[in-house]
Order: C-alpha cells, then structure tokens, then sequence
C-alpha cells in the first residue's frame, strides 16, 4: 500500500551498521501536521489501555513493570518506590520488549517514547525495533522494502520523541524493542502508541466542537456562542496576558452585565497552567452546551442561567498554551507551557496569607487588631518590583471586583479535586492535613464534583501516576497531598467571600482531540452539578431601617471561624451543609442582629434576611458631624432626644 503521509517527512538513511537494517530519522513536528484525524494516541497515557494490556519481557522490579511504561507517568520522590517512572526491563540486552495488547484488529501508524521519569537515574532508549503480531505468537518486523527498521530513540529522558511509520501497520499486538540506550542507563521506556481501531466507537451525542482551539479560534468560538444566546451571554476580558493577550471570559445570565441581589456569582477558571489543556477545552464546550441545552429548553439549564450568574475564563495562561500547542498533544511533554511567559507559575503566585492569619492568630489578634476573613494583601505583593504575573494581577483584580461565592479551577496531570487549604501550617512539613474552619463544606464541595465524574471515585480504575485517591473518594486536602504557598485556592478564601477548589480533571494534561468527546462525557454531570452547589447554604439582604443594603456587613456563623460579608447592595450568600445555625450580622454603626437559620438538604439556599438599627452613638456622631460638631442648643437637643425615640 501507499505510504500515508508525504514522503518528505521520513527521509530513510542508508544500511546501518547491522546489515539488513534501515535507520529512520527523529521526526520532529507538530503531531497535527502527521496525524489522521482516525488514527489518535491510543491511550498509554490517558489509561484507556489498561494494565492488563501490558506486557513486557522482563521487569527490574514490579514498581517498574509494563504497567509503568505509560507516556509521561510521573515517578514517587525516591527510587524503588511501588509507583516508578517507566517500565524497565530485567536485563539489558536486544532481546527485551515492551508489548501492547489493542483488543482488536488496529491500524498502527507511530510510537512516542520518553524514558524513565527519575531525580537520581538517568536511562532511556537511543534506538528500537517495533514488530507486530495477530497471536502474539508469530511477529513480523517493520520493514523497508527487505531491510529491518530501526528508529532513533531518544536523546535524554524528558522530551517526548515521535516515529511515525512509514506505512501503516494493521495487527493485534504490536511490541517496541529496544536496540540500544544510554551508556550510562539501562532499557527503560515511557511510551505512547499510535494507532486507531478499525472500527471507531461513538463517546458522545452532543453536538459540540470537539477539538484544540488555538487563541484565534477560541475566541472565534466564543464569539459564535454569544451570537447564539444574545440574550444571556456577554464576552468581556479581565486584563492581559505577559505578552498582551487578552484574558476573556464569558458571562452566562439572564441579566447579563449586571449583578442581581440574590442572585450568587459562580466561576470556572482554566489554564493556569498552560499546558494543561483539558479544561480549556471542557470549558468551551461548556459554554457550547449550555447555550444549546437553554435554546431547546432545559429545565436544569435554564433554572441554572436564570438564578445563577455563571463566568467562564477558559485560558487564564494563553501564552504558555501556545507553547504546548505549537509542539502538539502528544509531544509537550510533561511541563513545556507550564509557567506564564516570564516564568512564573500562576495558580502559586498569589500572596501568602495564610502566615498572615496564622501569625495572628498565634498572637491573639483576632478579632480585635485584625479579623478572620479578607486578610488584607501585604503592600510588598503590589508593589511594581515585586514577581507576579500579570495574569496574576488580572485574576486578583477580577475576584476583588466581582462577589464570587463558589469557584472551580480545572488543572490536569492527575483525577482527583482539592480543597483548602493548600499550606501546611507546621513549618517544614511537605505533607499535612490543614483544614479550613470550613472543611466540612469543602469536603462536600470536593465529593460533590468527584462522585459524580465517571472514573473519579471508581476503585477499579488503575492510578494515574503515584497515588490511589479514589481510596479517598477522589478528594484530597490540598496540603496534605503537597504543600504549596500562595495557591489561588487559599487566596479566594482568606481575602474574598468565594471558596475555590481544584478539579483535575484527568490523568493526560494535554489529551488527543480525539479523546475530547470522551472526556467531556466524564466530566459533564460533575460541571453541572458543581456549579449547582452555589445554592446550597443561606441567602439574604442586610437593611438598614429605612430598607437600604448594607455593604460590608458582617455574617458570622457560630462555631465555624470564617466570616463573611455583604456586597454592595447588602446582599450575602453563605455555603453551609444542612443543619441548624446561630447567624449573627455586624456593622459598623448599626446594633448586631442574631437569628437560627435552617439549611435543608435539597438544593436552594435557605433565605435569611436582617434588620438592623443604627446604635445611639453613630446617630449622636451622624449629629455632630451635621452640625459641625459644635455644641447643641437645649431645645434643639431634645427635640433631637425625641426623634431618636
């Protein structure tokens, strides 16, 4: 048969030095420029293949069996750990392979290898054959006319390195044999096949635009959706990225534009990390299905745009996106397009506020030199000198702007979701539970997304890299997984009213466009009921006696050590699991206000209005200021005594 693709991508060098043998070149290029749209990964990385589909001819231990020979598979902190970095084989000589089992007859056209993922070994593979097989008895060497292929491995151990076929292969099996490696390693691979089945499976019925978006195209797509929902959709931007481009966002609502007392803000955010472009994408397919869903009358949708205002950042880090983007989905590797153009990691370049509140707690100042809740930013974090980003000012911005009550930020790399706080408060500790006063609302937060994703909390699904957090309900306290300082995730909760979480929202950071529908439909249910949790907890207004808002007053809730407090219209939301609470309001110049609010278990916010009155001494100082605090006449001042009354 005919090669599949152009010649000029696989220039075959000469006889090398074992006769009957044909050297094929590295190709380096995007895997879009190579790729048919039917023949993606088939999966190493993103688990689709599962462990019993590997298999190896020898293994150094069991922590580096087939099982471990996944692309881009993430080692523990220290050698001879159970969950290593790569399949390594027993013994280092041209008789060991790597070997996958399709199931079904599959057309293979390339395979991406890496080599072992370590801080202290450095081995991988500098050559390698690739036989198939429809048995796994007999196998057939790929070929060059007469002559046996040898492809080029890698040069180090990081960087995804991609061979594609010159002719497409169609088998069962197929095996990877290493010929040659590092002088001063062993054989050990991380890998990735290409290849399609012969017939293709349908993941999806929701017509939406399942592929990578670059910039262009991502802001072109916004713009079709706001086309389609006029009237419950607004585009704006929330700043610029290092490099100048501008960070949109979408806003879905029935009053677009304007915030409505009750009537809580939502947010999903993606992106931080630019190369971790699953929830990108989840997020723009969001948008096109909930715009869909509202045009054909969704009851769930409609209530959700009707009593919510929902907003949508889906690239937070454009710049480091283009970066994993320009190399392709299988080839960026595990960190290329990570931190922002001027390297700085986004989602930890917020200011540390928890040593803020920590410290004075220790000290006792809380409440009476400084309170529970909006620590304020150090003056050192805004100064101009300072590192941080300006995505990072762009997001601090927004979220100071916009009374958000419950946010998600979609990371990748891993299926689990996180909650605060994501600081260990003993120094020197890389791993402790630290909860919030809150955690128990975080915790249900946290289940809420994980329990209802399709592989979150499945206990049959193998581990993406080192750790089983579907033990744990595929939720985890964020500093008890790996300590992190000044994470967006503390941030929201210490200096605003939202409680943020993360969402990682599968194993492959950057998957194939042809996993996309697949993924959409693991995390679909979970982005919806997710955004539902805004209601659950208590609402209300805080008036004055003459029915204006407050702002800025103060909800306390006995027992738990966070407040909150009022926008600008003195409306509050406050996230609660069902039970009974002592709510008390504070503001200045206005007596305090205690009721029993009651939060039940179906969603919809329990409503929990308050009157508060202005004390004799604000009115006395309101007064004075009146009249310039000069002394009142007696008859003035009585009539001023009986107002009061």
């Amino acid at each position: 048969p005919p090669p599949l693709f152009p010649a000029v991508h696989y220039q075959l060098l000469g006889p090398a030095d074992v006769e009957g043998e044909v050297v094929v070149p590295t190709t380096h290029c995007q895997v879009s420029d190579l790729l048919p749209v039917e023949c993606p990964p088939m999966g190493l990385e993103t688990l689709k293949i599962d462990d019993f589909q590997l298999h190896a001819s020898t293994m150094r231990r069991y922590g580096l069996g087939a099982h471990r020979g996944r692309l881009n598979i993430q080692a523990g902190l220290y050698d001879d750990d159970l969950y290593d970095g790569a399949w390594c084989a027993g013994r280092n000589d041209p008789l060991q392979w790597l070997e996958v089992d399709a199931r079904r007859l599959t057309k293979f056209t390339g395979v991406i290898t890496q080599g072992r993922s370590s801080l202290w070994s450095s081995d991988w593979v500098t050559s390698y054959k690739v036989f198939v097989s429809n048995d796994s008895h007999t196998w057939v060497t790929l070929k060059n006319g007469s002559q046996d292929l040898i492809f080029i491995g890698n040069k180090e151990k990081e960087i995804p390195v991609l061979n594609m076929f010159p002719v497409a292969a169609v088998a069962r099996y197929i095996r990877v044999n290493p010929r040659s490696w590092f002088n001063r390693g062993s054989i050990c691979m991380r890998v990735e096949i290409l290849g399609c089945p012969i017939r293709n499976e349908i993941t999806t019925t929701d017509n939406l635009d399942f592929k990578h978006h670059s910039y262009k195209e991502m802001r072109h797509l916004m713009k079709v959706v706001n086309e389609m929902c006029p009237n419950i959709t607004r585009i704006y931007n929330i700043g610029k990225s290092h490099s100048g481009q501008k960070l949109y966002a979408i806003e879905i609502s029935d009053n677009p534009g304007e915030h409505e007392p009750g009537e809580p803000e939502f947010r999903y955010t993606a992106g931080s990390h630019g190369n971790e472009v699953l929830g990108r994408e989840l997020l723009l397919l969001l948008m096109q299905f909930m715009c869909q869903e509202y045009l054909s009358g969704s009851p769930r949708i409609r209530h959700l745009v009707h009593e919510t205002r929902i907003h949508l950042l889906p690239s937070v880090n454009p710049d480091g996106y283009d970066k994993a983007l320009e190399v392709g989905s299988e080839l960026s590797g595990w960190s290329l397009g990570r931190w922002s153009q001027d390297g700085v990691d986004i989602h930890h370049n917020f200011p540390d506020l928890n040593s803020i509140l920590w410290e004075a707690e220790t000290k006792k100042w809380i409440p009476r030199k400084m309170l529970n809740h909006h620590v304020p930013i150090p003056e050192w974090y805004q100064s101009k000198n300072s590192t941080v980003a300006a995505e990072t000012r762009a997001l601090v911005s927004w979220m100071e702007k916009i009374p958000f009550v419950l946010g998600g930020n979609l990371q990748g790399g891993e299926l689990v979701v996180t909650f605060p706080y994501d600081r260990t408060r003993s120094q020197g500790v890389s791993r402790e539970q630290t909860p919030t006063p809150d955690d128990h609302v975080f915790r249900w937060l946290a289940f809420s997304y994980a329990s209802t994703h399709r592989l979150m909390t499945d206990a049959r699904r193998r581990v993406c890299h080192t750790e089983d957090f579907a033990k744990e309900d595929g939720t985890i306290n964020g500093a008890s997984w790996h300590t992190a300082a000044g994470s967006m995730n503390d941030f929201s909760y210490l200096h605003t009213n939202c409680f943020e979480l993360s969402m990682y929202v599968g194993c492959d950071k950057f998957p194939h466009e042809s996993e996309l529908a697949e993924e959409w439909e693991n995390n679909r249910e979970s982005l919806l009921v997710f955004m539902e949790q805004v209601h659950r907890g208590i609402k209300g207004i805080v008036w004055d006696m003459q029915g204006r808002g407050i702002a800025n007053a103060t909800i306390q809730v006995e027992g738990i050590g966070h407040d909150i407090r009022t926008a600008a219209d003195g409306d509050y939301w406050r996230l609660l699991n069902p039970g009974e609470y002592s709510i008390t309001v504070r503001a200045e110049g206005y007596s305090a206000s205690s009721k029993v609010c009651e939060v039940g278990y179906d969603i919809g916010a329990t409503r929990c209005d308050f009157t508060v009155s202005r004390t004799n001494l604000s009115r006395i100082k309101e007064i004075m200021e009146r009249y310039n605090k000069q002394p009142i006449r007696q008859p003035l001042r009585d009539r001023l005594y009986h107002l009061s009354l």
